[in-house]
């Protein structure tokens, strides 16, 4: 019999509950209003394009119940207010993935029960860094990766370039070709791994929701289905504490990587609601023609934002570098003018940064200002002071700043390097051998200390830099001695232009 001649079959009790738990609405994401169907407009606060498909739930019939015999308390241990001193202490357990950069930007490891996005731009190494990570967590523990945009055999096909094949990583690590949000948490409960990787979330897919992957809707929900299997909510596990409800990390709670996509102009593609959903969000940076590459976290519940990992991309994947603070200087075979080293402080870890400028001629009615690395604003910022407050008149010329190796900084610190490096250039005089400079300039070309002095210049020394240009400190500060570095102590631009290029 034909499927559309076939009487309707009977939906079961189940199907019936499902169907009245999850249902797709189209939310306006400005007054909160509900459509059944997708409209340009918002008819109650006449917003454009702000309708999302979101699931609507409605509470069970047995959650319902058993919170009205729980009582207003919620029940035992749950909703009662507690002193912050008598509040208990966990000490979450971190999971290691064998990467000691990704382990210092994650604040030690992976929390189990986190969610942590890792976005970057395509061909950055985004895949091979949690293939690698995926392989040190096999060491411990089982794995799954869940890859929407590659086979299986895809997958093998990298891992056999990495070296991962053979050992643990090629029995504990299980890969799946799926996109359906429903069907990796299916395979996750049954498999109960210690990490899940799902590559990526725009092309995961919630059954209940009829958009496209990578859609708005269907992006949110499955980073909250995600966070559901993380934190353990799908499921009746037992905290690792002896009192339940106390928001301790739960005994087999799962660990979720989730890869994201950039847009254009750098940020992660998706609502803004994905980066405040998530535990943690990793950025891979770099330049995808060079071998550098650098780890950065812009939120982390379970460690700083300020630390930052070095990783050098080569035939065997990523791999750390052994000084990292060396890393983005350039070798010369001598002095060159609009040349500067910068020592910055990334965290806990100083870098040493080469700072180059160009100044030339403008053939036009109107300078270029170029920047590449440092805030374009405050390049323009830097031009006047030094025209205005140091004799440096850039006015009629062009000017290119960029920081070697393809960092990217945005440190108040970096303003005298920046103002000597293009005096430097300007004057056709280079700044000499084994100088380093630091400092923050003012509108009226004034120096301010940074933070950390000392600890950039012991590194600076170390390296074996002999000369340090550094703000005057102010009656209570003082300047640090460091062993074989002679400090010179400037007050403004003008003086600092004069002792560089003396």
């Amino acid at each position: 019999m034909p499927p559309w001649r076939r009487p309707p079959s009977k939906p079961s009790s189940d199907g019936i509950r499902r169907m009245a738990r999850a249902q797709s609405r189209y939310v306006c994401q400005q007054c909160g209003e509900a459509y059944l169907r997708w409209e340009g407009q918002c008819r109650n606060c006449g917003g454009w394009n702000s309708l999302v498909e979101t699931l609507v739930r409605e509470p069970s019939k047995t959650s319902r119940v058993a919170r009205q015999a729980a009582g207003p308390s919620g029940g035992p241990g749950r909703g009662q207010p507690e002193a912050l001193a008598r509040v208990s202490d966990v000490d979450l357990p971190r999971l290691s993935v064998d990467l000691p950069e990704l382990d210092r930007v994650l604040g030690g490891g992976l929390v189990p029960g986190s969610v942590v996005l890792v976005g970057g731009e395509p061909g950055i190494g985004k895949s091979t860094l949690l293939l690698q990570a995926a392989a040190g967590v096999a060491r411990s523990g089982s794995v799954l990766y869940a890859s929407g945009e590659e086979s299986a055999a895809q997958v093998r096909l990298r891992a056999t370039r990495l070296g991962l094949v053979d050992g643990q990583a090629g029995e504990r690590v299980m890969v799946v070709a799926e996109s359906s949000i429903d069907r990796i948490v299916d395979l996750a409960l049954t498999q109960r791994p210690s990490l899940l990787i799902v590559d990526s979330i725009q092309t995961a897919t919630v059954d209940d929701l009829d958009g496209a992957a990578g859609s708005v809707g269907q992006v949110r929900e499955s980073t909250l289905r995600l966070m559901e299997l993380a934190k353990g909510s799908r499921e009746g596990s037992v905290a690792s504490t002896s009192d339940p409800g106390r928001g301790a990390v739960r005994d087999g709670a799962i660990a979720v990587v989730v890869v994201g996509h950039v847009t254009k102009d750098g940020s992660l593609a998706g609502p803004k609601t994905l980066e405040h959903l998530v535990d943690a969000v990793i950025g891979l940076e770099g330049e995808r023609f060079a071998s550098l590459r650098l780890l950065r976290a812009t939120k982390n519940r379970f460690g700083s934002t300020e630390e930052v990992g070095v990783l050098e991309m080569g035939e065997l994947g990523l791999s750390a570098l052994g000084d990292p603070a060396r890393a983005f200087l350039t070798e010369h075979d001598g002095s060159a003018s609009g040349s500067v080293v910068a020592p910055t402080l990334e965290g806990s870890r100083p870098l040493m940064v080469e700072v180059q400028a160009l100044t030339a001629s403008t053939a036009y009615g109107t300078p270029r200002r170029t920047a590449s690395g440092i805030d374009q604003n405050r390049l323009a910022l830097l031009v006047a002071v030094l025209g205005r407050r140091a004799g440096i008149g850039l006015g009629s010329h062009d000017v290119y700043a960029n920081l070697a190796g393809g960092l990217a900084l945005d440190e108040p610190a970096l303003d005298l390097p920046v103002a000597l490096a293009l005096a430097s250039s300007f004057r056709d005089r280079p700044v000499g051998v084994g100088t380093v400079a630091i400092g923050e300039v003012g509108l009226l070309g004034e120096l301010r200390s940074v933070a950390g002095l000392e600890r950039r210049l012991r590194e600076a020394a170390r390296l074996g830099f002999d000369r340090a240009i550094v703000p005057r400190p102010g009656r209570a500060g003082t300047i640090p001695a460091i062993d074989g570095l002679e400090v010179v102590a400037v007050a403004t631009l003008r003086e600092a232009v004069e002792r560089a290029l003396a």
